[in-house]
C-alpha cells in the first residue's frame, strides 16, 4: 500500500493510540464509580420484583418505591438494632478475653513450652527473638497499614451511602430508563427485544430476592442452633453466617468453617461445640443445596453447574465480591440470549 502522506498518517496514528491510552485511562480512574453504579443496579433489580408485586395491588409506582425503600431500611435498621448491642458486647468480651491472654504472665513461656512439644528439634529462642526483632524492626509497616485500614472503612462507609442514595434513584426511575434503553432497539425488533431484556431483568431481580433469602434464613437458623449449643459469641456468628450466604458457590461453606474454627478457639468454645457446629453446617448445606435453594431460586433462570463455577470465579477476578455476586446472574442473562437468539437464528441458517 503507497502511503501518499507519511506525516499526516503518522499523526492520526499517535492521535488514534493517545485516545485509546486517555479512554484507558478514564476507565482506571472512574472505576469506583463505576462501581458504585454497577452495585446500585444490580440492587435496584433485585428491589424491582417488589416494587411490581406492590403495583399490582394497585398502589402507584411512587409510593410501591417508597414502602418497599422504607421497608428494606426499616428491617435493616431493626436488626442492627437488635443486633449490634449484643455484637458490640460479644466483640467487648473477645477482646477482653484475647487482653488477658496476652497479658498474662506466663504467656511466653507457655508459647514456648507448646512450640518445643510440637518441634523438639527447633531452636525456639532463636525464633522468638527474629520474631521480636521483625516485629520492632515493621512497627512503621504495621501503623500505616493499620491508618490505611481505618481510611479504607471510613471509604466503604461513604460508598455504601452513595450506593444507597443511587439504588433509591434507580430504583424510582427504572420504567422510564427502561424505556429508554427500549428505543434504541430498531421498532421492528423491539418487542423481542423488550421480552428479551424484561427476561432478563426479572432473572436479575429474583436471584438477588432468592439470595437474601437464603441469607436470612441460614442467619437465622445459625443464631438459633448457635445458641442452643452456648458456641461463644453466637449473634456475632449469625451475622457472619448471613453474609457469608449471600456470596454463591463457597459462600455457606466458608462462613461455616469460620464459624467452626472460632468455637474451636481455646477458652471460648470447645471441641464439642465445634463437632456439633459442623456436624449442623454439614447437615445444613446439603439441606440448602437440594430443598431450600431449588425452591427459592425456582423463578430465576436456571443455570449449570459447570457455568456457575466459570461465571463465579470469572467475577470474582475481574471484580472481587461483587464481581462474584453479580456473575450468575449475568451468566443467566447470556444464557437467555444464547438460548431465544442465537440458537433459533443459528437453526434458520
Amino acid at each position: 500500500m503507497k502511503i501518499h502522506n507519511p506525516f499526516r498518517t503518522a499523526l492520526v496514528a499517535t492521535l488514534g493510540v493517545g485516545l485509546g491510552i486517555l479512554l484507558i485511562g478514564s476507565v482506571q480512574n472512574l472505576s469506583t464509580v463505576f462501581l458504585y453504579l454497577g452495585t446500585a443496579l444490580f440492587l435496584s433489580l433485585g428491589l424491582d420484583p417488589v416494587v411490581a408485586f406492590l403495583e399490582r395491588r394497585k398502589l402507584p409506582r411512587w409510593l410501591a418505591v417508597l414502602v418497599t425503600i422504607v421497608a428494606v431500611l426499616a428491617v435493616f435498621a431493626g436488626i442492627v438494632l437488635m443486633v449490634l448491642p449484643m455484637i458490640v458486647s460479644q466483640i467487648t468480651q473477645l477482646i477482653d478475653q484475647i487482653t488477658q491472654l496476652v497479658s498474662r504472665p506466663t504467656l511466653l513461656s507457655d508459647i514456648e513450652e507448646w512450640i518445643t512439644g510440637v518441634f523438639p528439634n527447633l531452636d525456639v529462642q532463636r525464633v522468638l527473638g527474629e520474631a521480636q526483632a521483625w516485629l520492632i524492626g515493621n512497627v512503621g509497616d504495621i501503623t500505616n497499614k493499620v491508618i490505611n485500614a481505618s481510611v479504607s472503612i471510613v471509604a466503604g462507609l461513604f460508598g455504601a451511602f452513595i450506593v444507597l442514595i443511587l439504588t433509591i434513584y434507580l430504583t424510582a426511575s427504572t420504567p422510564s430508563l427502561k424505556a429508554a434503553v427500549y428505543q434504541l432497539a430498531p421498532a421492528s425488533k423491539r418487542d423481542r427485544f423488550i421480552d428479551l431484556a424484561e427476561q432478563i431483568t426479572d432473572s436479575v431481580g429474583y436471584y438477588v430476592m432468592g439470595q437474601l433469602s437464603l441469607g436470612v434464613i441460614n442467619g437465622v437458623l445459625s443464631a438459633i442452633f448457635l445458641s442452643i449449643i452456648q458456641a461463644p459469641f453466637p449473634a456475632v456468628l449469625a451475622v457472619i453466617a448471613f453474609f457469608f450466604s449471600l456470596i454463591p458457590l463457597v459462600g455457606t461453606l466458608t462462613g461455616s468453617t469460620i464459624i467452626v474454627l472460632v468455637c474451636l478457639i481455646p477458652g471460648l468454645g470447645s471441641p464439642a461445640t465445634a463437632i456439633a457446629a459442623a456436624i449442623y453446617y454439614l447437615i445444613y448445606m446439603q439441606i440448602e443445596a437440594y430443598i431450600i435453594s431449588p425452591r427459592i431460586m425456582s423463578r430465576a433462570v436456571s443455570v449449570p453447574g459447570a457455568v456457575v463455577v466459570v461465571a463465579a470465579l470469572a467475577g470474582g477476578s475481574l471484580l472481587g465480591l461483587l464481581g462474584a455476586l453479580i456473575a450468575i446472574p449475568v451468566a443467566a442473562s447470556i444464557l437467555i440470549i444464547y438460548r431465544q437468539v442465537l440458537i433459533p437464528r443459528m437453526n434458520e441458517l
